[in-house]
Parts: structure tokens; sequence; C-alpha cells
């Protein structure tokens, strides 16, 4: 990122420093006055965590299903019965959470969405803490799903994008190849959500090959003993051996075995790093994993026998214990599906004229398969979860495990003395068991949690300048004690290259400022952004301290109007990016945090193209109460950055067309466009399509358009986002639309 910085008083930019290169906003040929229709607003959760672990007590969640697998709401305290190593407990807190209307969401039809034009993608809702209902995240095993299965996972994926995901979901798809990298922002953006599905692919550097079982082929070596007295020749096995055979009955571990363990550590580790960046997000959590399975035990059938997968045991404890005390729930699948362990024609097994078929080898091949399954079941069992196998409705899989998050018991005890007392030295591990006197019904829940209280085992809360600012940059979700507002617009003049310009607004009211001489005041603020790619590695970044000086009107203009931070991020190549920044407040050591997506288009394959919208009170007209000449005083930059409105006012939209095709006959373009207006996903105003006037331009490649909306007097406070649609007559396919989006915020 370029210290291309400036850092200026809203109340001091000109209007030279808007986008003046925009035209004057047409007037449409009629002004609309939108008519809003009511939307439900979702239901907030509470927000008591569902698992919590104090020293005065323990809280956990419980679902109840009966023998058709339907829930159970109706139990009473006195039907469940609660021990912890077999030691009987005492209900004190007991309570039924239903989602009743994520239920109804599900199953109601999508919302009719009037055609009167071109359309694009529905714009995303933008959703506060407190609408969130679920937060999911989809992680892809890319290091041990087989070649022939990622293409499955894929396409389960997409289905959950397409029909599955719900209003109030917040979403995140990673791969476990992505290491620390992978947690990507949560979004309610399925166009950013598809991109990332297209980038789960097969990895030629996990424990998977290219299919579910290796093609068995006879062993060189394995034939050269049999001349000498060993084994014989018909007696061979793909990738293995005598020598692997013995150390195996030895306990050791062979270089395949050692090698599949590393890369499962790899996967635990990265399940444990999205696990704790879940612990602050809102709503009812999941990470659902679709894996070609782990070992974690040596023998399948004994799981107290996991000789030379110690590491990877510890390791497995350590991410159940801290998806407990998150509150989130690991559900697991199987991708493989139905597998046959049989011989097959890939099999080489008859190496020798008149050798038997190797049927040790299938033994092998069912050892291997329920092995891997037994991992993932033990890592849904110890977090309440469910693990889905031998099915290939991988889809179906995943309406299981959201049908599984419609209700559940909160149950909770004092936990007495001896839970958070050290054995032989360890922390103790309590195990819950959870029996239920309704017969017929069967319930689950976690398996146990660690004995130390929260808070004890939180790390020190971060306490230097950098990482203050690196917690605030890690968090998911905008957050933190000071209120910034970011707008990220992509840009590509034609005498430079592409560009993201990047507006910031800091409410300077909250920053606090220290008195210097002649009436000065003073405030130091720490600035940090990111800028992540696709695949969540950060590209470029900046790290500074900006210090502020006002006095007088305008000081008090700064600290009512805010201040303004401006950025400009060069793009060298197109893709989806991702904008996180952190403002610190020296003095106090606040912090606050926002982030956007930005996508940058591909203008060299000669699709059309938009710039980003920017959106402000219209120049001329004062907002609503005010004094005529507040329209002269009022902030372009500051509006287009803030994008709060009033009901009633104006609003003017600035943006810029790339790659139009000109008609031969004029050298002109044909284009159309078209304004939206939504909220909560759904259309609450269409405009008339209007035809595009280029006026006086002469650089067509980059055509620059503006207009004019009013708002609704009856559109009800709220966010809102604006959509803007251009269609290319002169173009055909998938490259004659282009669409973008804004959010804003109507106040009264």
């Amino acid at each position: 990122m370029r210290r291309d910085l400036a850092l200026a008083f809203a109340l001091l930019l000109a209007f030279a420093q808007a986008p003046a290169q925009t035209p004057a906003p047409r007037q449409p040929a009629q002004q609309q006055q939108q008519q809003p229709q009511p939307t439900p607003t979702p239901g907030q959760e509470s927000e008591e965590d569902v698992v919590r672990i104090t020293s005065n007590l323990v809280q956990f969640d419980a679902v109840v299903t009966d023998k058709q697998g339907r829930r159970v709401a109706d139990l009473r305290p006195e039907e469940f019965e609660v021990y912890v190593d077999g030691k009987r407990q005492e209900i004190t807190n007991f309570s039924f959470v239903s989602d009743a209307a994520g239920a109804g969401r599900a199953n109601a039809p999508a919302a009719r969405v009037e055609k009167s034009g071109p359309s694009g993608p529905v714009p995303p809702v933008p959703l506060r803490a407190s609408q969130v209902r679920r937060t999911i995240a989809l992680v892809a095993d890319d290091l041990g799903t087989s070649f022939q299965d990622i293409a499955g996972v894929r396409r389960a994926l997409k289905k959950f994008v397409d029909e599955q995901m719900q209003p109030g979901d917040l979403v995140a798809i990673m791969r476990t190849s992505a290491g620390i990298g992978a947690l990507q922002q949560f979004t309610t953006d399925k166009q950013l959500l598809y991109r990332a599905i297209e980038r789960v692919r097969w990895s030629a550097q996990g424990r998977a090959g290219v299919s579910t079982f290796a093609p068995l082929e006879p062993d060189p070596l394995a034939d050269s003993r049999s001349t000498a007295g060993g084994k014989p020749a018909g007696d061979s096995k793909g990738g293995g051996g005598d020598d692997a055979d013995e150390d195996k009955e030895k306990g050791g571990a062979s270089v395949d075995e050692f090698r599949e363990g590393v890369v499962t550590v790899g996967v635990l580790g990265t399940l444990n790093f999205i696990v704790r960046g879940m612990k602050e997000l809102p709503g009812r959590k999941s990470v659902v994993v679709f894996s070609g399975g782990f070992k974690i035990f040596r023998n399948p059938k004994d799981r107290n026998d996991y000789r030379n997968t110690d590491r990877i045991m510890e390791n497995v404890r350590r991410l159940t214990d801290q998806a407990n005390r998150a509150s989130v729930v690991i559900y697991t699948m199987d991708v493989r599906g139905l597998v046959w362990t049989g011989l097959t024609a890939a099999d080489n097994y008859s190496p020798l004229a008149g050798g038997q078929p190797d049927f040790s080898a299938v033994n092998d091949r069912n050892e291997e398969l329920l092995g891997n399954q037994e991992g993932l079941a033990y890592l849904a069992e110890q977090t309440g979860g469910i693990f889905i196998k031998n099915t290939n409705d991988l889809s179906g899989g995943m309406q299981r495990v959201l049908d599984d998050q419609r209700g559940y018991y909160l149950i909770a005890f004092r936990p007495p003395e001896e839970v958070f007392q050290p054995s032989q030295g360890k922390t103790r591990f309590n195990k819950f068991e959870v029996n239920l006197r309704r017969a017929g019904l069967s319930v689950r829940t976690r398996a146990g949690f660690y004995g130390f209280a929260e808070g004890t085992t939180k790390p020190a809360a971060p306490r230097t300048r950098n990482e203050q600012l690196m917690a605030a940059l890690g968090s998911p979700l905008s957050s933190g004690e000071l209120t910034l507002r970011l707008t990220s617009l992509f840009n590509s003049p034609a005498e430079k290259a592409a560009a993201v310009d990047s507006l910031m607004h800091i409410e300077a009211s909250q920053l606090k400022l220290t008195d210097e001489a002649d009436g000065w005041k003073k405030a130091v603020i720490d600035v940090a952004a990111v800028t992540f790619g696709e695949d969540g590695r950060p590209v470029d970044e900046i790290n500074r301290t900006e210090t502020v000086r006002a006095r007088g009107e305008a000081l008090q203009l700064m600290l009512s109007e805010g201040l303004v931070y401006m950025m400009k991020v060069p793009i060298k190549k197109p893709g989806a990016y991702q904008l996180r920044v952190a403002v610190r407040d020296a003095q106090t050591e606040k912090v606050g945090s926002a982030s956007q997506f930005i996508e940058v288009p591909d203008l060299s394959k000669g699709g059309l193209a938009l710039s980003g919208v920017v959106l402000t009170t219209a120049r001329d007209e004062p907002a609503p109460g005010a004094a005529p000449q507040a329209a002269a005083d009022r902030d372009p930059l500051r509006d287009a950055t803030v994008r709060r409105f009033r009901g009633g006012s104006q609003v003017d939209f600035f943006y810029h067309i790339y790659n139009a095709k000109l008609d031969p006959a004029t050298g002109r373009p044909r284009l159309v466009t078209q304004a939206r207006l939504l909220r909560d996903g759904q259309p609450v105003f269409t405009g008339p399509l209007v035809p595009f006037d280029p006026g006086p331009q002469k650089e067509m490649a980059r055509l620059k358009m503006g207009s004019r909306l009013r708002l609704g007097l009856n559109l009800a406070p709220g966010d809102y986002v604006l959509q803007v649609i251009v269609t290319d007559e002169l173009a055909k396919g998938s490259r004659a639309t282009a669409t973008q989006w804004l959010d804003f915020e109507i106040v009264k």
C-alpha cells in the first residue's frame, strides 16, 4: 500500500476534491416517490453464550430427538439427569432455545422480484451483530479429500449458497490448505462465496490421492523376498511390505503414517484457528468439515489405542475444548459417500500366472475406511455435532446439519470444587453424561470440559500498540470503541493503473483531545490497514501514526462532522480483495475496526464493467429543516464516506462505465441504465429504464455517469442498498450487463 495518504478535516475539504470530473446529475424523466413495503425483522439472539464455564456456573447445550429424528421441545428440568465424572449434578438453570423463525425462512418460498428491465445479482444485505442468527464456517479439507471427491464438495457448497443459505446467515467458505490465511471475512455476499468455492481444489500436497484407494500393485521387494524363502509372490499389497508390517507390529509408524500425521496436525491447527476466530461472533455458531477423514486411533475399534498418534490426539483435545468454550458445534461429513472396498479392475492383484487375489488387501481397505471415519465421528461427538457418513447426497447431509440447529436446551449447574482441581499435576478433563427419564428419546451434547474457569485461560489483553491494532484487524466483524465507516471504490483512470480509493470516516468526538498553546487541541491516532487477496494472504499494508490539531470553529466542526482519512491502494491484477482497517486512540487506547470487500474487474477481457458508486446529498438542496445556504456548506466527501441521509432528501450518485461497445454507424454507445433501492434483500423501489446519453464526452472507453434520486418520505429509517444496473444493447451474453451497489442508511 503506497504512502499516498492524506488526513483532512471534513469541514475544510472543497467541492473540488469530490468526484468533480463526473457530469452534473441528470434529472430522471419522472421523480418517483418510493413506497416502502413492510419487511420482517429477524429476532435477536440472546447475548448469553451457549457454553460458559466459570468457577460458580457451568452451562452447556443439549439436543433431544425422538426415534424419527424430530426435535423434542417440551421436556422439563426434572426429566434430565446430568452427571460429571459419574456424579449427579443439580440443575440450577434450564431453558429451551428455539429458532422457529429460521425454520420458517427455510420452508418459505423465495420472494418474488418484479423484472421490469435488466437485472443483476441481488446485492448482499449488510448485517448488524444483533441480526445474525447463524454463523457458519464451511471448511473444505482439500488436504484430506481425493481428486475424485473434490467435485462433489464444490457442488454441495454451491447448492448451500444457492438454496440453503437464509437471511441472517453469516457464512465463510474456507480451505484447510490455506492455514491461518483461511479466516476470511464472514459475509452475506453470495458472489464472494461463489469465488471462494472456485478456489476449492484438490491439493497434491495432501494426504489423499486421486481416488479413495490407490490401485493395488505388486511389491517388487516382496517378489524378491519370495524367491529367497519369504512370503509368496501373490501376497502383495499396494504401498506396503513386510518391513512396514513388522514396524506396525512393534508399535512403530511407517513413513506414510508419519507424513499423514503431520498433515492431520496441520488440518487440526487450521480448524483451531477458525474456531478461535469465531469466539466473539454472534448467532448459533457451527463449523462444517467436508473431508475424506483422518485417523486418530491406531485401532478404529479401540479408542484407547492411539499409539503413534499422541500428537494428533493432543491437538484434537485442544481443538474440541476450544470449540466448546467458543460455543461452536463441529459437524463432520465423509465426502467419500458410499465406498466400495473390494477389488476392482484397476487393481493388479494377480502379478504372476496362477497367482491368487490378495483378499487381505480388502481388509486393509476396510480398516482404513473405518479408521478415517472414526476420526471424523470423534471430532463431532466431542462438540455435540453430527457425523454424516455413507451417503452420496452431501447437500442432504448439509440440510441435516441446518435442521439440527433449530432448537436446543440450555442447562446449567453449580460445579463442585474438585472440577477445577488438577489431577496428577494435570488439568482435569471432566466428562459430561446426560440421561433422560422419558423413554424413546435420544440426547446429544458436548463430551466434557477441562477444569479451568473462563478468564483463567484467556490470553492477556493486548497491551502494546501493535498488539491492539493487530487484534482489531483480526476481528471478522467491525468492532471496537471507536466508530469507523469505510468506503472503498474501484477506479481505473485512463492514464494510470487500476486502484482502489478508500475513504474512512472517524467519529472525532470519541477521541481524547489534549490542550496545547493558543487554544489548539490535539489528538494522536494510530492507523493500520491490510489488503488481503483472494487466497486470504496479505498483499499490502500500512501502519503509521497521525497527529490531528484544530481550534475554534474548525474544532467544533471536526467534533460534530468527524474526520475523513483517504487512502489510495494500487491494484496489480484483477480479483476480489478485502481491506481491513483499524484505528487506535493513542491517549485512551480505544480501538475500532472496519472492513470491506472490493471486486476489481478484468478490463482487458473487454466485458462491460462499472467503477464503485459515489453517493452524496444533492449539492443544490439542503437537508430537510436546514437553511437554504446550508447546501453550500455541505462536504460531499464526508457524505460519500458516512452515507447517512434523511427521508425526503435528494441524493446524487456517480460512477464510471468501462468497455461499452460503440455503434459503428455513430461511434456512440447504446446503453440503458436503471437504479434500484433494496432493503433486507427485497426491492422497495425500481427506477425506470433510462437510455444513457454521454453528451460531449469523448473518452468512450471510460464514460462518466451521474444521476439523482429522491428518497421517499415514507421510507422507514434503517439500512438500504442502492443498486445500479447498466445494459449494453450492442453486447451479448454475460458481458452485456454490469451491476454495482453501495449500502447507506436513512435516518430520521
